[in-house]
């Protein structure tokens, strides 16, 4: 079972090259890092986590400029969006900033998506909420098409154009990995469709490991190998007994979230979470 990071990367907390590098140090096999483009001041649509939405939320660098920062400071461990607001984003410029971090980081990129909790974010974008889980299949399918294809084009309901040329292509084939967030079952199925893993947060649809052989039933019903899903539980519990859960439940990886803190309280922190993680790997 790999052990992962995530944070909500700002200006007041550890800089992702620092962070990378201490991760990388430590032994962690992969870096994630959230989307918010903005918070809409209405604040109308419930924050899942709570009634307070934590600062963090408002204050969120862009993921590709802060995983490219993170990038330029290591070699081994993966970086990854967790998750990447596709519904928010033109498919075209995402398929190109998505090959250009798989280029920059020499393929190491992992891209983790999901439809969203907020909804007017997403119509500040143009997107109408009801159908944004069909947008997020479209642009998927769209961005497969251009990383994939020489001369690219799709045609959906949503998504639509005629043929592109866009390089560079990622440097891994056919496309860096695809995780999809969210809850069981829904999001479970979405990540079977068109995903390469599915990555539900931790405590919000129960034990996870309990999940894992409804999961795997599920896309063997559906026509997919459950050995080419990657099932990654997102904010898990850094708790050795639960970890250990994980583990023998063949989870392939747990994200352990890291407050947006400065670097004299993350590296701690750090030390922390590989104890725990050389204690249950």
């Amino acid at each position: 079972m790999h052990f992962g990071l995530t944070i909500f990367p700002t200006e007041y907390s550890i800089s992702m090259v620092d962070l990378g590098r201490a991760a990388e140090e430590r032994g962690f096999e992969s870096l994630w890092v959230s989307e918010h483009t903005h918070i809409p001041v209405s604040r109308k649509s419930p924050w899942p986590g709570g009634p307070e939405l934590p600062k963090m939320y408002y204050d969120t660098l862009d993921p590709f400029v802060a995983l490219a920062a993170a990038a330029s400071a290591t070699s081994r461990i993966k970086l990854a969006t967790g998750i990447c607001l596709i519904v928010e984003r033109d498919p075209i410029h995402t398929a190109k900033l998505v090959a250009s971090l798989d280029q920059v980081s020499g393929g190491r990129f992992l891209l983790g998506i999901g439809g969203g909790w907020n909804l007017e974010e997403m119509e500040n974008h143009g997107t109408r909420p009801e159908s944004r889980f069909k947008l997020m299949r479209e642009r998927v399918e769209a961005m497969r098409a251009i990383w994939t294809a020489d001369e690219a084009e799709y045609h959906g309901d949503l998504v639509d154009f005629d043929p592109i040329f866009m390089w560079p292509k990622p440097i891994q084939k056919p496309h860096p990995p695809i995780h999809v967030g969210g809850g069981f079952p829904g999001g479970a199925r979405r990540a079977i469709r068109y995903g390469d893993g599915w990555m539900p947060i931790s405590g919000r649809d129960g034990d996870i490991s309990e999940r894992i052989s409804q999961f795997h039933e599920m896309a063997r019903e559906a026509g997919r190998d459950p050995a080419t899903l990657e099932v990654s539980v997102f904010a898990a519990q850094p708790e050795r007994d639960a970890l250990a859960r994980h583990r023998d439940a063949g989870i392939a990886r747990v994200v352990l979230m890291l407050p947006p803190n400065p670097r004299d309280q993350i590296l701690p922190l750090l030390d922390d979470f590989a104890s725990t993680m050389n204690s249950v790997a």
